[in-house]
């Protein structure tokens, strides 16, 4: 009952709050580390959690030291975010789809796939407007382009952008 009335509050009010991002107002994001904490599987210390950003219901999620969701994200579960992981604003994490095997179906009577979990590793910096696909793990120490979508692994250390992401090159 308290993690209902604790989402209640951050999906109505807390979410509005402005943060760091557009008004360096740190009282935004404290609270919302607050409610990440109260909410997630597991949520390590020192956390920027930026206005807007949604994460249904937070199970599922865990989010190590030093990590921060960006303005207006989107995060499904399950999930696991390593430590010092920066996230651009507008990103959207998805662990499902649809189905569309069948082609005498509309694929919106197809249902959906089951949960994969995506797994970002440590050290890693995700730009801005990026979407990652169900299922992918992302290397520690890696670079994700702003606008990227990310349908295969990344390897550690790479640089990896474009639409679908393609190594760029290595950080080593």
């Amino acid at each position: 009952m308290k993690k209902k009335i604790l989402l209640i509050l951050y999906y109505a009010f807390f979410r509005f709050i402005p943060g760091e991002q557009h008004y360096n107002l740190k009282f935004g994001n404290i609270i919302r580390s607050y409610f990440v904490k109260k909410l997630f599987d597991k949520a390590g210390s020192n956390l920027s959690i930026e206005s807007y950003a949604m994460f249904a219901d937070g199970h599922g999620i865990v989010i190590g030291d030093n990590s921060g969701i960006g303005h207006n994200c989107k995060l499904s579960s399950p999930m696991k975010i390593g430590n010092n992981v920066m996230m651009g604003p507008d990103v959207t994490c998805m662990t499902r789809s649809h189905n569309f095997a069948e082609i005498d179906i509309p694929m919106c009577e197809q249902g959906e796939t089951p949960r994969r979990k995506i797994t970002i590793e440590d050290d890693v910096w995700i730009g801005a407007r990026v979407i990652i696909m169900p299922g992918v793990t992302i290397g520690t120490g890696s670079i994700v382009g702003s606008c990227s979508v990310v349908t295969k692994d990344v390897q550690p250390f790479s640089i990896v952008g474009g639409v679908p992401a393609k190594i760029i090159r290595y950080r080593k």
